[in-house]
């Protein structure tokens, strides 16, 4: 069990619900909520980044990429804890227990009211696991090519934040596409830092990501951009909803207090010179992200007093 739970590669999975936690408060802040659509959709994200981090320990264990070159933790498979063949029978039962998780959220969401809807999630989220396998799995594996950093933004970023929200209200509010495509860089921003960590490892492995690609030098630019690129979203989309209110309010702000740690480690990626070294910054970032996530979450929540005083409002008159 002990090794399974390192293969899982918990300090990955806080990260991986951020989007549903800004999604679905913002949901909340407009009188939409369903306690079962959060759970099974933290259970089907939880899924699609275990299930992806599975995939990518056999993919890149049997290709030999995780090797004694590479840094950071062993791998299952690299140190031999976990046969190739035990790994394959987990992504597979995984990709099972993700999709009823997928199957109930959608039911839990529409029931038999959206057939639409349905088929478009259905249709998503068997995509999610398929890319979340292809990753590194296969000889056309497309984190060996560099497309991995669009399929965590897409995922991670646009669909968890975007898909959640529209499944409590049934509609699109635009808004929404700021701090999406900002927990979409971030978790970009993690693939990114990990693959500036393992850019020797990955050119002699032959996994062309984009920082083998493109160097060092020009990862450490895009990863400025995609933290920074964030920060200001996520600024914008605060001041844009609290101005909803033509008051401002001081307590939509707390997500600040996260911004410290995020330009903590700005800096330290700034002053490294050797890219071994940025192994703690990937745990630091991905709280950071999380961090973040939960402080925005909490100020979209204090607009609920404003939402049942409204509601009240209206059914006394």
């Amino acid at each position: 069990m002990k090794h399974w739970i390192q293969a899982a590669r918990l300090r990955t999975l806080p990260l991986s619900v951020s989007g549903i936690l800004v999604g679905s408060f913002y949901a909340i802040s407009q009188a939409y909520f369903n306690w079962k659509i959060v759970i099974f959709a933290l259970t089907t994200t939880l899924g699609f980044q275990i299930l992806s981090n599975f995939a990518n320990d056999y993919g890149d264990g049997i290709k030999g990429t995780d090797n004694d070159d590479r840094v950071g933790p062993k791998r299952a498979i690299q140190s031999g804890l976990i046969s190739p063949q035990a790994m394959k029978r987990a992504i597979v039962i995984t990709s099972i227990l993700t999709l009823i998780s997928a199957l109930l959220l959608i039911y839990c969401s529409f029931k038999g009211d959206y057939l639409i809807y349905s088929i478009l999630f259905l249709i998503l989220g068997i995509l999610a696991i398929a890319s979340a396998i292809r990753y590194t799995v296969g000889s056309g594996a497309y984190g060996y090519r560099g497309y991995g950093d669009i399929f965590v933004f897409i995922f991670f970023g646009l669909v968890s934040t975007f898909g959640i929200y529209f499944m409590f209200s049934k509609q699109i509010d635009w808004l929404l596409l700021l701090p999406a495509t900002a927990i979409g860089f971030l978790s970009v921003g993690v693939l990114n830092l990990n693959n500036m960590r393992d850019e020797l490892s990955d050119r002699k492995a032959g996994k062309n990501t984009l920082v083998v690609k493109n160097g060092g030098i020009w990862a450490k630019k895009y990863h400025y951009f995609l933290v920074i690129s964030a920060m200001i979203l996520i600024l914008l989309f605060a001041y844009i909803n609290d101005m909803k209110d033509e008051i401002f309010n001081f307590d939509q702000y707390i997500f600040i207090a996260g911004y410290f740690p995020l330009t903590s480690h700005l800096i330290t990626v700034y002053r490294n010179k050797e890219p071994r070294a940025l192994d703690p910054e990937l745990k630091k970032l991905a709280i950071s992200t999380f961090l973040v996530s939960i402080l925005l979450s909490l100020a979209l929540i204090f607009l609920i007093s404003d939402t049942i005083v409204y509601v009240l409002e209206q059914y006394f008159n």
